[in-house]
């Protein structure tokens, strides 16, 4: 997304408490205390051992042009709110400033992924559109690259528009690029997201021709340079795949090349094997076999696993849907406000939250990969020499010689974007690279090793103290 005309959001595009609890902060005179949040959630999606982080640069684009509109203002005094307070938010503009992980970086439950410094208004007018897009899109993105981890370099296409909740499809494609595919079906999302657009042919196309061999022949030489043929409408051996090498023949004594054929229905690996022998036996070695119809993570694995020849896997309401997860757990928590540390007490120790502003460092071992920690320190930190466990007050663990990498950088500052726009391909190359330094046992489907994540002593002496002062009767 580069521009308003793509997705016209205002500032009403929040839940009504946060312009509620705004109104409150405004007639007190503390919309203009400073605050600090932190974006985080707490438990990786599908079981999984890692999470992808989208959603960033959209983000930042519509916190840079963030304004209520004159008919937002009109609509605002039908629930009940204050003139005065109306009358400012005429005004409002996000000017604070975000500190944000890498967008295609892989990241892990309780620590920072982001945080975000404001007035008091300005903070919470933006904390459910910050969720809305974050959350969603760090979804997708994990689902695509858990496909992308079995398909290995096989062409993996989003078809999941017609599936998706409504015009979330438009981020799911986004996202499912940076999570590794290659394509999408959304023609929209592909020209704004500057990636390539890819399709087949319904049944319905073939039913309306009224035999199959006329309808494969009528989209040959109607789109000669993309022809791929669907070829299950009505038996897939026994006529879709003939017919489509009837076809391939007579496209090659005109020069041009059928590019291949697409399942959609039936047993995908005992289909895509005797159709790929039948298209070698013709001297077609070229044509590629697109499967497509309900597939996932697990199916995808599983067909490889039983050798089939498949090329090209065409991905549509499992992964737009985050299926089966469907949410991300992702949480938006006050940290610092007035200059005073803030804490959110619990029963349980894993939902108390962090004080302060916090800086996060990345692990590395001897051989240059990801050592299987991140350490969380105060801001002003700038190493993590020991680690505490945050929730097992008794385990800590050294890490003094190892490398380490601050994650957390200044992308807006004054409510302008700092960093470079960087094409999808260019995002989806990075959390490639990032993906390849993870150790393969936090990849694993099963039971995949847990990725520590560790307070410093700092942070956890703030935390336990003011935890401490909080529950004194």
């Amino acid at each position: 997304m580069t521009d308003p005309e793509r997705l016209d959001l205002t500032a009403t595009y929040t839940d009504l408490y946060q312009i509620a609890m705004g109104q409150v902060y405004f007639l007190n005179g503390h919309h203009h205390h400073e605050a600090v949040f932190d974006y985080f959630f707490r438990k990786l999606p599908f079981g999984g051992g890692y999470a992808i982080f989208a959603g960033l640069y959209d983000l930042l684009e519509l916190l840079e042009r963030l304004h209520f509109s004159a008919d937002d203002l009109q609509n605002l005094k039908q629930l009940g709110l204050r003139d005065e307070y109306i009358a400012y938010l005429k005004g409002f503009r996000f000017r604070g400033s975000i500190y944000a992980s890498a967008e295609g970086d892989i990241v892990f439950p309780t620590r920072p992924v982001m945080r975000i410094e404001g007035t008091m208004l300005e903070a919470q007018l933006i904390e459910t559109l910050l969720l809305n897009l974050v959350n969603f899109q760090t979804l997708i993105a994990t689902k695509a690259s858990r496909m992308r981890q079995v398909a290995g370099e096989r062409t993996l296409a989003e078809f999941g528009l017609r599936r998706a909740q409504g015009l979330g499809g438009y981020h799911a494609t986004r996202a499912a690029i940076i999570g590794g595919f290659n394509s999408t079906s959304n023609v929209k999302a592909a020209f704004d997201f500057g990636v390539s657009a890819s399709g087949t042919m319904a049944h319905s196309f073939i039913q309306h021709h009224g035999d199959e061999l006329s309808a494969f022949r009528m989209f040959a030489e109607g789109r000669p340079d993309h022809c791929v043929l669907l070829v299950d409408t009505y038996d897939t051996l026994l006529s879709g795949v003939p017919n489509a090498i009837t076809v391939a023949k007579e496209m090659e004594q005109r020069g041009q090349r059928l590019q291949g054929i697409r399942l959609d229905s039936g047993d995908l690996a005992y289909l895509s094997k005797r159709a790929r022998v039948m298209l070698d036996n013709a001297g077609l070695h070229h044509v590629k076999i697109v499967a497509s119809n309900q597939l996932d993570e697990f199916v995808i694995k599983s067909l490889l696993e039983q050798g089939a020849p498949i090329d090209v896997f065409g991905v549509g309401t499992s992964l737009v849907t985050g299926h089966p997860d469907a949410a991300l757990d992702g949480v938006y928590k006050l940290s610092l406000t007035q200059n005073k540390p803030r804490i959110k007490i619990s029963e349980s120790l894993k939902k108390i939250t962090l004080p302060h502003k916090k800086q996060v460092f990345r692990i590395y071992d001897g051989n240059g990969h990801f050592a299987g920690a991140d350490g969380i320190t105060l801001h002003d930190e700038t190493q993590i020499d020991v680690m505490h466990h945050p929730f097992e007050p008794d385990k800590s663990t050294s890490f003094a010689g190892l490398r380490q990498e601050p994650l957390l950088h200044k992308v807006m500052e004054q409510g302008k974007i700092l960093i470079e726009k960087k094409p999808l391909t260019f995002i989806a190359e990075y959390s490639k690279a990032r993906l390849g330094l993870l150790p393969e046992e936090y990849k694993r489907f099963q039971n995949p090793h847990t990725y520590k994540i560790g307070l410093s002593p700092r942070l956890k002496a703030l935390r336990d103290q003011l935890r401490s002062e909080y529950r004194k009767p």
